[in-house]
């Protein structure tokens, strides 16, 4: 049986909204949502360990105040890890190593789920779990979402001239006849242990395939957007099975 690692990284720090990871959102602190899927996610894969990754007290309290067994928050995250310049794949690297030597083994996938972007569920997990194992060159997984815009269509970027162009070339007359595009929502990404064997940090993409969410999914970058959020989960306003 395959050994996975969930990671749930969750700063102290936060600018666009304060406190954001650990703030209300229908009734239960925002990382709440990752947490229980994490936990739904592990009731069907028992080789499954989920870690906190943090270096805020705060957080730690109020996931420990959760009472939930199944998530291990023993690890500190270091404070070189937790400024605004720290990248996301080298607090999954040092969470994953502290794991590994904790628990004396090796994660045949790693999966992170994104507290600031919870509209996923299980079967998205599970399908996109599925389609990094059947493909075998791919090295890891992540969610986007359909664009709302699209560079060879209707996105302009300034030339060294200062005048507009499209951000990509070609002769497309409508954006449905022009490549599909997507948004990095953020939600999750998924990694094969072979990821970690080699020196991809840098090249993230380069062997990664995608999942497409089919369904409503945006992560959490202004107080508008937790407004938002907030009303469609209180408001049972979401079209998928969403744990609450």
């Amino acid at each position: 049986m395959e050994n996975i690692l969930i990671t749930l990284c969750a700063r102290g720090g936060s600018k666009g909204i304060p406190g954001k990871n650990i703030k209300s959102i229908a009734g239960k602190p925002l990382i709440a949502y990752s947490l229980l899927l994490a936990i739904e996610f592990q009731k069907k894969h028992p080789n499954t360990l989920i870690y906190l990754s943090t270096d805020s007290s705060e957080i730690k309290d109020v996931v420990d105040n959760l009472c939930l067994a199944e998530v291990n928050t023993n690890y500190v995250r270091p404070e070189y890890l937790a400024n605004d310049t720290a990248g996301k794949l080298d607090v999954i690297i040092d969470v994953k190593r502290f794991a590994e030597e904790q628990k004396h083994l090796k994660f045949d996938f790693v999966m992170d789920l994104d507290i600031t972007s919870p509209l996923r569920n299980l079967e998205d997990l599970e399908n996109a779990l599925t389609n990094l194992k059947n493909n075998v060159d791919a090295l890891n997984i992540f969610s986007v979402s359909p664009a709302g815009r699209n560079p060879y269509f209707n996105m302009v970027e300034l030339n060294e001239e200062g005048f507009a162009e499209l951000c990509k070339k070609g002769t497309f007359l409508t954006r449905q006849s022009a490549p599909a595009v997507y948004d990095m929502n953020a939600s999750f990404y998924i990694f094969k242990r072979e990821f970690f064997l080699q020196d991809l940090k840098p090249k993230l993409m380069q062997k990664a395939i995608i999942f497409k969410v089919p369904h409503l999914c945006f992560d959490l970058d202004e107080p508008i957007d937790f407004e938002f959020m907030n009303f469609l989960i209180q408001n049972n306003k979401l079209t998928f099975d969403f744990i609450k």
